[in-house]
């Protein structure tokens, strides 16, 4: 009996659904691995946003304590910062260039109306959720088949791609090392060196940097060591209390709420992956519709605070994977770690004095591994591009996303009463693909619920 029990408590050997064999030290442990395979990504996002380290940490934790609470406790998911929405806060809110032309300061007026975008997008989450607990995931799926899905995310990482070159272009050296390191550790790394290349990127391009002379450390020095994580003049309540544009807020819905098309379907590649590693179907218990809501819901919850839209990580997959340990309550653990760390405004500062060259290199890695995964996507879905429907569909969605994204204009201007609205690129790419594919004939794609990972939505520990 005694050496039966040994056999289950081997991390690494088979797998354990109750981590409490463990022992609370080893639970802590596991939980602080988990806070940290995402917290490269997720901190990375308020840094080309120009959104708040400390308030993106605090809802990361809220957010996946929600989504459990939605999804039953029984999906081992973590929620953290969606690099999908990028696009759709560069174009409502980018970054104001400081005294040396660098695009560093953020763009404070402007962040709460991108947020409000970003809320209503979260909401549309509850909309798929509802039309897939009525008619059942097959039929609300054949509307976002790859052809479309699979370029919109092909979209999101190319129409971002100058941003990662502005920023590496402060200071290439440093940005070279942040690339290098990445590559080095995801070609090469192994067991957690494999799972979390982006945070040893940064970390070791920040750490050059630091030693070259080039990280000013005095906003840490003056930073409390305890502090409110959540700045007001960030949140969506602080707009609404100083009177909104209501033009700028139909903008940021018309150029945000599309890019949730993705990132939905993002979700379910997620939700499949998590599955196929812990050998339980989730997609059918709780049901992709609790699993959908919750990250609806702390997507909404996050942004009307002022924080980045939350996802599903694949980085946590992999951890899942790596050590076998599939409890839900071991993330519960990862996201309180989360909203402990986001008390503190000198942790936040240290993440503020890295480098644009960091960001730079490292975001230059992940837009092109977006646009990767899109491929994939379309490749090992077989999509059939003999088929003139589905070249025209793709055509029209690469072609107008990224053509008017870049154009002199950056967006199809509308005035609409006393209102002017602007079409983003990604947003009428989009809508154009969703809408051609519904009209055209010659559809053929069919999502199967039992092997969803073969019908486009498979996206692995790829990242966000």
């Amino acid at each position: 009996m005694s050496d039966e029990k040994k056999k289950k408590v081997v991390l690494g050997d088979a797998g354990i659904y109750d981590a409490r064999v463990l022992g609370v030290p080893k639970m802590l442990v596991l939980g602080l691995q988990h806070m940290f395979a995402m917290f490269g990504a997720t901190i990375l996002v308020p840094m080309l946003t120009g959104l708040d380290v400390s308030t993106t940490l605090l809802f990361a934790g809220l957010g996946t304590l929600l989504f459990h609470l939605l999804a039953k406790g029984k999906v081992p998911a973590f929620l953290g910062s969606s690099f999908a929405f990028l696009g759709g806060y560069f174009a409502i809110c980018p970054m104001l260039a400081n005294a040396d032309g660098k695009q560093v300061i953020p763009n404070v007026e402007m962040i709460p109306y991108a947020c409000f975008g970003v809320a209503c997008a979260g909401l549309v989450y509850l909309v798929l959720a509802g039309l897939i607990k009525l008619f059942g995931t097959g039929r609300v799926m054949k509307f976002f088949p790859p052809v479309v899905t699979g370029p919109i995310i092909i979209a999101i990482g190319l129409t971002l791609s100058q941003s990662a070159i502005s920023n590496c272009a402060t200071d290439w050296p440093i940005a070279l090392i942040a690339i290098v390191l990445v590559i080095v550790c995801n070609i090469w790394g192994k067991g957690m060196i494999k799972i979390v290349p982006i945070i040893i990127g940064v970390v070791g391009s920040y750490v050059v940097a630091a030693c070259l002379g080039r990280v000013d450390f005095t906003p840490v020095a003056e930073a409390a060591w305890i502090g409110n994580p959540i700045k007001w003049d960030h949140t969506v309540f602080y707009l609404f209390g100083n009177g909104a544009d209501s033009g700028m807020l139909a903008t940021s819905v018309i150029t945000i709420v599309p890019i949730a098309l993705a990132t939905m379907v993002e979700h379910i590649g997620d939700i499949s992956a998590i599955s196929s590693t812990v050998g339980k179907n989730y997609i059918k218990d709780p049901g992709l519709h609790r699993t959908l809501m919750g990250d609806g819901l702390a997507t909404t919850m996050a942004s009307l605070f002022g924080a980045p839209a939350n996802t599903t990580y694949g980085e946590n997959t992999g951890v899942l994977s790596l050590t076998k340990v599939y409890d839900p309550a071991v993330i519960r653990i990862a996201a309180c770690f989360a909203i402990l760390f986001s008390f503190s405004p000198k942790f936040a500062e240290i993440i503020g004095c890295m480098p644009t060259a960091t960001c730079g290199g490292v975001s230059l890695v992940l837009y092109g591994m977006i646009s990767a995964v899109g491929v994939r996507n379309i490749v090992e879905t077989q999509t059939d591009f003999t088929k003139s429907r589905n070249v025209i569909i793709a055509a029209l969605i690469l072609v107008l996303s990224i053509g008017i994204t870049f154009s002199p204009a950056g967006a199809i201007v509308l005035t609409v009463g006393s209102a002017t609205i602007s079409l983003s690129g990604l947003a009428v790419g989009a809508l154009t693909g969703i809408i051609l594919n519904a009209i055209l004939p010659g559809k053929d794609y069919k999502f199967d619920e039992e092997k969803p990972d073969e019908t486009g939505v498979d996206f692995g520990s790829s990242g966000k």
